[in-house]
């Protein structure tokens, strides 16, 4: 008996971390499952890897982050504009999400612009004459 559970205990160890690996590499990140701090750190990460501004789409962006905790939208003319702003940084723990706990990011007709500073800046720039 002793035997099998050596066996048993020395099975484990050598499956745990195949597992592991596979759970890491195969189970798909869910912001909206995640606890605040954990999603602020996968926003984070996400948007700061983001080397071509051109290549992102707005739909696969909520796909990948799930929906903006703050956003603010203006059409101008035939072109859509959409400031989106997800937390990345938590000042006050008061349960209140602010624009400066937040990393911009500006679409023009479902297609990324503009990110952080520039963004917020553009589209003021964009939206000042016909606010």
């Amino acid at each position: 008996m002793s035997k099998r559970i050596w066996w048993i205990l020395i099975g484990a160890v050598l499956c745990y971390p195949v597992i592991t690996w596979m759970v890491l590499n195969y189970y798909p990140d869910d912001p909206s499952q995640m606890v605040w701090s954990d999603r602020e750190a996968f926003n984070h990460k996400f948007i700061s890897q983001i080397s071509n501004i051109s290549a992102v789409k707005q739909t696969d962006l909520i796909e990948k982050l799930g929906g903006p905790d703050i956003t603010e939208a203006e059409k101008i003319g035939a072109d859509t504009y959409q400031l989106m702003y997800y937390r990345t940084k938590r000042a006050v723990s008061d349960g209140i999400t602010t624009t400066h706990e937040c990393t911009a990011l500006l679409f023009k007709n479902q297609q990324l612009i503009a990110l952080d500073t520039d963004a917020v800046t553009l589209y003021q720039q964009v939206t000042k004459p016909h606010a």
